[in-house]
């Protein structure tokens, strides 16, 4: 993904303190195995699937000591390449949806995307890494811990900047649909539900936001050339690898179809490629889809 140079946004606020985060580790403090991190980590994040559920399944449980690390000081963290991937994919999503909103007569108000590491606080109560990058409707920010990169390629082999790029424009996606008065519908909608139907409009709000990604990575691409070859395959063999079903079959060897809230491998796949194929918001109507 080319990225170097590009615009950096100032709509990010770094948290980590200089003395190692903001306030502890994984789990309320207690260090659990990577392989069992990852796999709560990425189910949170995908699929609402709480961790401490995922790593019973798995026999997941604090490990044996805590490595204690020194962080780097704030200023060079500024300077990190990381952090600056983080500012200049922000900066490209607030100019593609500034656009986006200009041409239909509406105005784009960017988030703000908070770096933390270990949990922090927000409007929708505690982020926790464990949970995976989230976005917090309450105060219509973004939140990511950077850590959940490399356990992702540790665990899963999902690796590329463009796929990590991917998972900032999905949250991104659901600050659009927050702007556009999607979200607050599909709440009160779903406190009328059964929680097999509510399930059911979740995915439908999760795959919307997979095709919003998607429209960012189109007008990206044609206004900044930033798709390097192997870019959307990589973006789409992270959608594959951490699908509902893929996910629960790895962690409990069956799927439960009444429980998915981010949608199969196949779903995910198809409105990410749905976007970035026609930029067009319209075509990413999940809702009024006859089928997903």
């Amino acid at each position: 993904m080319k990225w170097e140079g590009n615009r950096e946004s100032d709509n990010v606020v770094d948290e980590r303190n200089d003395n190692g985060g903001s306030g502890g580790g994984f789990g309320g403090g207690r260090s659990l195995g990577l392989g069992s991190i990852v796999i709560a980590l990425a189910a949170s994040y995908f699929f609402g699937i709480s961790p401490s559920t995922v790593l019973s399944l798995l026999g997941g449980g604090p490990a044996s000591h805590t490595q204690t690390q020194t962080a780097p000081t704030h200023a060079a963290r500024a300077n990190d390449p990381k952090t600056k991937f983080v500012r200049t994919v922000l900066a490209d999503t607030e100019d593609v949806w500034t656009e986006v909103f200009r041409a239909s007569g509406a105005t784009y108000v960017p988030p703000k995307l908070h770096i933390f590491s270990g949990r922090t606080q927000t409007a929708c109560g505690t982020g926790q890494s464990a949970s995976g990058p989230f976005y917090c409707p309450g105060d219509r920010n973004v939140y990511i811990d950077l850590s959940f990169y490399q356990l992702m390629q540790q665990r899963f082999h999902v690796s590329g900047e463009f796929a990590q790029a991917y998972v900032i424009a999905h949250e991104v996606g659901h600050h659009v649909q927050n702007l556009m008065g999607i979200s607050d519908k599909v709440d009160q909608a779903r406190r009328r539900m059964s929680e097999a139907q509510a399930n059911a409009l979740s995915v439908k709000m999760e795959l919307q936001a997979d095709c919003l990604a998607g429209v960012w990575a189109f007008h990206a691409n044609q206004a900044r050339s930033i798709l390097e070859q192997g870019d959307v395959e990589g973006a789409l063999n992270a959608a594959t690898a951490i699908g509902d079903d893929a996910l629960q079959k790895q962690a409990q060897g069956y799927v439960v179809p009444d429980s998915f809230t981010h949608g199969t491998s196949a779903q995910r796949v198809h409105w990410f490629k749905q976007g970035i194929s026609t930029g067009k918001v319209n075509t990413c109507n999940t809702f009024e889809s006859k089928t997903l």
